[in-house]
């Protein structure tokens, strides 16, 4: 419902869901969207939206007054803006430096300048920084792709929009994608000039994200695989540049162009744009709390790259729930913790502020315990209550979602109370199914929990069926299908709420808890967990070390 979600169905090349061969906690709804129509959209959002004063300066340093609390940033040109909360989301830029071979030099990307000065002022204020590395694919002009040996990649024939406020039927792909392949011949090229390579040869002293290797990190690590998949992905309706996902590199220039030109459909491949690694300061997240406020410096917030993460997504998330919190902060109020049972923003803050990140964090459904309740397509139940709670949420949309929730539930009930009895043209449609015909009569709700039953499927025999929209229809499947295994993780999500529920008071002397082994003490003083549930999750916080802190805070708590 963000402006993100927005944008993305305004600005859209393709869409596809991914993992439909699976079940519906793993599809994943990807956009391929024109990055200038992106850009220029979300720039005009925020210049008109009311009561934000937008500057743009280079800030060198941040301030505190004398509690230690961020009180200030002072520009490039020795501008002081005062503030009463700060929000570092410095992206790749912070002490930026870009690697091609042999070329190393101070650069944020795209060739923007890179943030100098900024980090030291954060190492004066205690802030630890720490080096990542990401990498960004070559771009190539399309007049020197040879298209007709490629696999084609075309969105889907129907499709869903990342906001619940877009109209489906008003989305449309504008553009296909195509998938290439490295081949014996292109590994053989960045074998013969790994040592060229900065990542291994030492000069890149940044860790690069484990989910996102670049191409001769690939090519290493998977020495047994003779191939990898590239995805060949325009950047805009107006312009020709085509973006190889899955090639970044840090080869020198002319490397890139030998082993470009080993890929079939890429043999007179033209490079527009050359592809770099680039290496940059960011924070470690256990010195955050929940709220993205670091432990050590109230009023200064962390946000996106600079937090450890990888990805437009996680970036965006997180700047969401640090911007909400820091305007909650201003106003006297409580921030916003979402759990990891609401969200995989809860997930992703959690993870971040409980287990720290060793590489630059991917959000992966994998990475969820409730990943079966945190579905896309159920979004705006899990959220928009809370957005409107907290004054994100207009009234008019909040009346419109409260009308689909109604429309959804009596669907659902309706379903469970309709009886089919035998019928000769449903037991011949359930037979071609694969699925045992109805001897005596049978709930709709009950066909519908068969596997190879859809809610679609069960329309010519369900007269009374009303008219809903897509979105509510799919919702409707979904909870019928799985409402056995849905009942099952709010179970699970109770007993970890009730953990969470149990809050461990500011300032609580873990030194002085009897039984707590020394590296639990060492851990739990440098996170500062809210509640038990956030301190069993900790790294080297056994169960055992979870009972003991239970008890010795239930004593302390003791009248």
């Amino acid at each position: 419902g963000g402006e993100m979600g927005k944008a993305a169905d305004a600005t859209l090349l393709q869409s596809r869901m991914l993992n439909r061969g699976k079940g519906p906690a793993v599809h994943s709804l990807r956009v391929q969207s024109d990055r200038r129509q992106y850009h220029a959209r979300m720039k005009q959002a925020l210049e008109q939206q009311e009561n934000l004063s937008v500057q743009q300066a280079e800030i060198v340093e941040i301030r505190t007054d004398e509690n230690g609390r961020a009180a200030a940033v002072v520009t490039r040109l020795g501008a002081v803006h005062q503030a009463k909360a700060i929000i570092i989301a410095s992206g790749t830029f912070l002490e930026s430096r870009v690697f091609i071979g042999e070329a190393h030099y101070d650069s944020g990307p795209d060739g923007m300048g890179a943030s100098k000065g900024l980090s030291d002022s954060l190492r004066k204020l205690g802030v630890s920084l720490r080096r990542f590395k990401t990498g960004t694919p070559a771009r190539i002009h399309r007049r020197s792709i040879d298209f007709s040996r490629l696999e084609v990649q075309e969105g889907d024939p129907e499709l869903e929009p990342f906001s619940f406020e877009t109209d489906p039927d008003s989305l449309r792909n504008r553009m296909v994608c195509h998938i290439a392949h490295t081949n014996p011949d292109t590994h053989r090229v960045i074998r013969d000039n790994i040592h060229r390579s900065p990542l291994f040869g030492g000069d890149i002293l940044g860790i690069g994200p484990r989910y996102c290797p670049s191409i001769e990190d690939k090519v290493v690590r998977f020495s047994d695989k003779d191939r990898h998949q590239i995805f060949i992905e325009p950047c805009g309706l107006d312009t020709q540049e085509m973006y190889l996902q899955g090639m970044s590199s840090s080869l020198p220039e002319e490397v890139q162009l030998q082993f470009l030109h080993t890929i079939r459909g890429l043999e007179q491949a033209e490079v527009m744009r050359t592809a770099y690694a680039i290496e940059y300061d960011c924070c470690n997240p256990l010195d955050l709390s929940p709220a993205l406020e670091f432990l050590s410096v109230p009023g200064l917030y962390g946000a996106g790259q600079f937090n450890g993460t990888s990805g437009y997504e996680e970036a965006a998330a997180q700047g969401l729930v640090a911007g909400v919190n820091a305007a909650r902060s201003v106003r006297g109020q409580p921030p916003i913790h979402l759990d990891r049972a609401s969200s995989y923003i809860g997930v992703l803050i959690d993870d971040l502020v409980t287990k720290g990140v060793t590489d630059p964090y991917r959000m992966m459904t994998s990475r969820s315990e409730y990943r079966l309740l945190l579905r896309q397509d159920n979004a705006d139940e899990r959220l928009t209550p809370l957005g409107y709670e907290i004054g994100l949420i207009r009234e008019e949309r909040y009346q419109r979602f409260l009308e689909k929730q109604r429309l959804k539930t009596a669907e659902i009930q309706r379903l469970k109370a309709t009886t089919l009895p035998p019928d000769p043209e449903l037991n011949a449609y359930l037979e071609r199914c694969g699925t045992a015909p109805l001897t005596t009569g049978g709930k709709l709700s009950e066909l519908l929990r068969r596997p190879q039953v859809t809610y679609a499927d069960l329309a010519p025999f369900d007269p009374e069926r009303p008219s809903l929209p897509r979105m509510i229809q799919k919702q409707v499947e979904i909870d019928v299908k799985y409402e056995g295994y849905i009942q099952k993780q709010r179970q699970q999500v109770e007993q970890m709420r009730k953990l969470e529920s149990r809050r461990i008071p500011a300032g609580f002397h873990y030194d002085h808890v009897t039984g707590l082994r020394l590296e639990a003490v060492e851990k739990l003083k440098q996170i500062q967990p809210e509640n038990i549930g956030q301190a069993s999750r900790i790294s080297g916080v056994s169960p055992a070390d979870v009972s003991v802190l239970l008890i010795a805070i239930g004593r302390e708590q003791r009248p």
